[in-house]
């Protein structure tokens, strides 16, 4: 089945809005919910399931396996009731918020992109939840569009890869691989991050790297 991205992130609002914004929440408070729901993802756009492995909001960690979900080996201290953005992700702790921003105020800093969190006002997931916004503001602008570009998205996958072939023992192909450098949902050629020619064009660099057996031998199905 084709990847419909419109469809997608309509899904996934729906599913997200039903989730932080359960029923019987008074009236009055759950418009100014929604507001800040809908506020959030026109800014910092729509809502996903997964993070590429490359993303700045996934990014610190010094595992050797790739991670696509914010998490204390990210460096996070606090999470709990995580919806994720393209940009962004809500987390909503029982416990005071100022966990999750402390820990966010201490990851380490990049020229690439800016990651910052902030309480929010609005009743999100529980009424006795601390719902807080970390967010990931990037240093060069995004297309109108709100996706990553090539010019970005393939040297961060590089710069996240790279350094592996000196531990790695295989080379994972790009079928393998496609959730971790598209993040999810995905199609075969594109995702919510990234649009047909860059996710082509990261496919035919990951192509010529593995190759190289930088990696070691490329891995088949059918070896473990």
């Amino acid at each position: 089945m084709a990847f419909r991205a419109d469809e997608s992130a309509r899904n996934g609002f729906v599913a997200v809005k039903n989730y932080l914004i359960p029923r019987g929440i008074e009236a009055g408070e759950r418009e100014r919910s929604e507001n800040k729901l809908f506020d959030i993802v026109e800014k910092y756009g729509p809502v996903v399931d997964g993070y590429p492995s490359w993303h700045p909001l996934v990014t610190h960690h010094e595992d050797h396996y790739s991670v696509t979900a914010p998490s204390e080996q990210c460096g996070y201290q606090g999470l709990d009731h995580s919806r994720y953005f393209l940009n962004a992700f809500i987390t909503c702790p029982y416990r005071d918020g100022q966990k999750v921003v402390d820990s966010v105020e201490a990851l380490p800093s990049s020229l690439v992109a800016t990651i910052t969190a902030e309480p929010l006002d609005v009743q999100f997931y529980r009424s006795n939840a601390n719902p807080v916004l970390v967010r990931c503001d990037w240093e060069k602008p995004l297309p109108l569009n709100g996706m990553i570009p090539a010019s970005i998205a393939i040297p961060m996958m590089l710069q996240k890869e790279v350094p592996c072939w000196e531990w790695s023992q295989r080379g994972e192909t790009w079928e393998t691989m496609q959730p971790y450098f598209l993040g999810s949902p995905h199609g075969s050629r594109s995702s919510l991050f990234v649009n047909q020619e860059t996710a082509l064009t990261m496919k035919k660099i990951w192509n010529l790297l593995i190759n190289t057996s930088m990696f070691g031998p490329i891995k088949v199905s059918n070896q473990y």
